[in-house]
Order: structure tokens, then sequence, then C-alpha cells
């Protein structure tokens, strides 16, 4: 490696699409406390936790294949000794020899300890300029309100990450780790309070054959545009997602079997007549609805998958439930 790139003041690695690490500068490896040779060909999930984990998969990986690269993603590293190491992390996906490899350049992120800091030491402050003389007064506000400010800042910073955490960076709706989570705590809702739930699985029918014809910048706009179809449709109670590639997901609570076969058929007569762009395009439907004495979040999903694969098999543009 490169001696500047190699001690440059920022992190670098590049990582192939699966994952694997294939160089590491030492600026990283001095970061994360590892010898080179403990981290070459492993894979890059390896130095992350669980949630870490989950947020790579569900905002990194999607967007660089999405865009090609990601700017300013706030993120954190676990190193060798099990220490969160914040960081901005920076992504560009490039074709190298005949390969497509995903180069990163990592930067401490300091800015919000730093907030934190700042946020105490001024209440150590407060607390003592509360008791001076009256003369200590006008002093006193001007340090609560710049105290208010930074809280109110990092509440803000803290809002934005989980939003960034939760939803779709495409279509603007919520992402898989999101469902996945509201899927368990409404089937856990059904089955404590006896309510209905359904839930649907839609699949853009023939959607590489957009992307193949007109690109996809084409086959983004029909994802944009469907999503907030289906977002349109959908009542305020249902949980709207992307659950990766063409396919969504929408949980509806409350919904028997016969409510979500109409709103099902719902969803695909909307998309049939509306243009999305200058495409028309169909979808196909799998849906289940939840049995609690039987089943479990999983069964669920797994039930409105077969379903949904009934309708791909018996010609597309159509709903089947996994109890017809």
């Amino acid at each position: 490696m490169d001696t500047l790139l190699n001690e440059a003041p920022c992190g670098y690695f590049s990582i192939t699409d699966k994952g694997l690490i294939q160089s590491v500068n030492q600026t990283l490896l001095t970061m994360l406390g590892y010898d080179r040779e403990e981290l070459l060909e492993r894979h890059i999930e390896s130095t992350m936790s669980v949630a870490n984990k989950m947020f790579f998969h569900t905002y990194f990986y999607p967007y660089i294949q999405l865009y090609g690269q990601v700017n300013e993603m706030y993120f954190s590293f676990r190193s060798k000794d099990g220490k969160d190491l914040p960081v901005l992390l920076n992504g560009i996906r490039r074709n190298r020899d005949g390969k497509a490899v995903i180069d990163c350049v990592a930067l401490e992120m300091r800015k919000r300890i730093e907030h934190e800091k700042d946020i105490m030491k001024t209440k150590r402050q407060l607390e003592i300029l509360y008791q001076e003389t009256n003369e200590a007064n006008h002093r006193l506000e001007l340090l609560h309100a710049q105290y208010e400010k930074k809280q109110r800042e990092l509440m803000e910073l803290n809002e934005r990450l989980e939003t960034l955490a939760s939803t779709d960076p495409l279509t603007g709706l919520k992402n898989r780790r999101y469902f996945q989570e509201q899927l368990l705590r409404h089937t856990e809702l059904s089955e404590g309070a006896g309510t209905a739930l359904s839930l649907c699985i839609i699949d853009i029918d023939r959607f590489k054959s957009i992307n193949d014809t007109y690109g996809h910048p084409v086959g983004d706009l029909v994802l944009t545009r469907l999503a907030q179809l289906l977002r349109d449709q959908s009542p305020d109670e249902a949980v709207v997602a992307r659950f990766g590639g063409e396919e969504f997901v929408i949980l509806l609570p409350g919904l028997d079997r016969d409510r979500a076969l109409a709103a099902a058929e719902r969803y695909r007569a909307a998309t049939e007549t509306t243009p999305l762009g200058d495409l028309r395009i169909t979808i196909s439907i799998g849906a289940a609805t939840f049995a609690a004495e039987e089943e479990s979040e999983l069964s669920l999903l797994q039930q409105a998958d077969q379903a949904l694969y009934l309708s791909k098999n018996n010609g597309r543009n159509r709903v089947t439930h996994y109890r017809s």
C-alpha cells in the first residue's frame, strides 16, 4: 500500500461486494487495535456490534448498490478491545481489475461526544451560577440558553439518526429492519388481544425487464411512485415498507382474511390503472392472516411469501391468500 495512504490521517479500507476486507491502512488498524493479518480477508462486519451490522445491512449496502456511493454516514465500529469507535463513513463502489470493490474512508466522529461534554460542562456551570449573587443572573441566563440549545441539537441529531436507521433511502418508506420489528410487535398484540392481523407481500411483475429495457433510473422511479401509491392507498394504522429489491410489505392490523383480500385487490387494481411515469405496471400479491394459536410472526411471513409464489406462478397480476 502507498505510504501516504497507509499513514493518512483517516482510516481507509477496501472491501468486496460481499464485504470481505481486501486492504486496510495503518491508521484504521491503530484506531481499531488490530494487526493487518487479523483483518485481511475477514468480513467487515466482524468489526461491528449486532446493532451496527443491521444498520450496515439496511442502509450502507442498499445505498451503495443503488447510487454507487455513501457520503457522511454516521456509524460505529467495534475495536478489538470491545470499545465503540464513532466515525463518519464515506464509501464509493468502483471496478478495479475487472472486479467490483468498495473503497471506504472512516473519520473519527467526536462532535457528538463534544456536544455531550459541552452540555455537562454547561450544566455544572449553571449549578454553580445559580448559587451566586443577582449580579451573575444575566450570565446565568445566557449559559442556560446555550445549554437548552445544545440539548435540542443533540435530540434532533438522535431523531435524524433514528429516522435514517428505519427508512429506505430510495422510496422513503420504512425499511426491512423496521418492518420486522413491527411484525413481531403486532403479532404479539394480536395474540394478546385476540384482534385480527393480516400481511401482504407485493412484487412488481417483470421488474427486471424494466431495468434491462429502460435502465435503473427508470426502475428507481417506478419503485418510488409505487411506494407512494401503496402509502396513499393504505390506512393510517398500516405499516408500509420496502422489503427489498422490487418487493414491498404491508402489515394490516385489524383486517381479517376477507378484508385483507379486498385491500390487496385495491392495491392491485390501483397499480394496474395508474401510470407510473410513462409506464404501466402490474403487481402480484400474496396475503396471509395471523392465527395466534397456531403461528408466529415468521410463519405469517412465510405464508404470505408462499401465496405470492402462487400469484406469480399462476399468471401474475393477481391476489392469492394463503388460506384461499
